[in-house]
């Protein structure tokens, strides 16, 4: 852990330990340790010389930050109207069986975070399923399968459900 507490420092002087890159600065910690931990917000605060409560507001304000740790990948299933009628709700079941877990946790070898999110503008290929930033439009419970081949490799005590 001690790592991960002296490169937030070396992150706070990449951005010149200025107020106005707090959230380029918190993206780059998230970057490096997939989540922000109370210690990283505390050094950012003391830093930036600003109350810790208005980095934490930023960092629970946008979407992208995440206060627990995050999975080396991020499996998001659209929800948004188009996909829900072509089955969003029941590709997401799949994820979740097989992965054990439900939407904002991560499975428990860190290998992927599951989230759903509202709508992510792609209605036209829906369902939509996007690990790392690849989209996999049309997606059917048939093809949760192949997605996770891609991303997830568990291990022999972990292995979800086929």
């Amino acid at each position: 852990m001690a790592d991960k507490k002296q490169d937030v420092p070396t992150i706070i002087r990449k951005h010149k330990s200025l107020k106005k890159n707090l959230v380029a600065i918190l993206l780059d910690i998230q970057a490096q340790h997939n989540y922000l931990s109370p210690e990283s917000l505390r050094v950012v605060a003391d830093a930036l010389r600003m109350p810790l409560i208005d980095v934490l507001g930023v960092a629970t304000f946008y979407r992208a930050f995440s206060l627990t740790p995050r999975g080396e990948h991020t499996c998001l299933v659209c929800m948004g109207t188009a996909c829900h009628v072509r089955g969003g709700p029941k590709i997401l079941e799949e994820f979740e069986r097989r992965l054990e877990i439900e939407p904002g946790q991560t499975t428990k070898d860190g290998q992927v975070t599951l989230e759903t999110v509202a709508c992510l503008g792609c209605c036209a290929i829906g369902p939509v399923v996007v690990v790392d930033g690849e989209y996999h439009g049309h997606a059917t419970i048939r093809r949760v399968g192949k997605i996770l081949e891609k991303y997830y490799k568990p291990s022999p005590s972990d292995s979800p459900a086929s």
